[in-house]
């Protein structure tokens, strides 16, 4: 996982699964990552080729966690596959998606 700060925007990439196997690790890099002065958390799903319930809820916690601090959480670029799952569980309408 690589992590990015621009202003108060921590960019997270490198994401290839997020599952009850990786949600922990994953959420825990990201706290540990954030500062006191960023309060948007992008993450670029990109080249996710998994996501289960597991990572659904672990990507709710960090919204939770954006809020906590008048923040959101933005998701770019998801796969296909992804996106279906968003559309799906209605994530999308939680999160901004961003597709460039």
């Amino acid at each position: 996982m690589n992590f990015t700060t621009v202003g108060d925007t921590l960019k997270v990439s490198g994401i290839i699964e997020l599952s009850d196997r990786t949600s922990k690790l994953f959420i825990d890099e990201v706290r540990a990552n954030l500062t006191e002065a960023q309060t948007v958390i992008e993450v670029d799903l990109s080249g996710v080729r998994y996501l289960d319930s597991c990572g659904l809820s672990t990507l709710i916690s960090l919204h939770k966690t954006a809020c906590s601090r008048n923040g959101s959480v933005r998701l770019l670029n998801p796969t296909d596959t992804v996106q279906q799952l968003l559309d799906i569980t209605r994530m999308h309408r939680l999160f901004e998606i961003v597709k460039t």
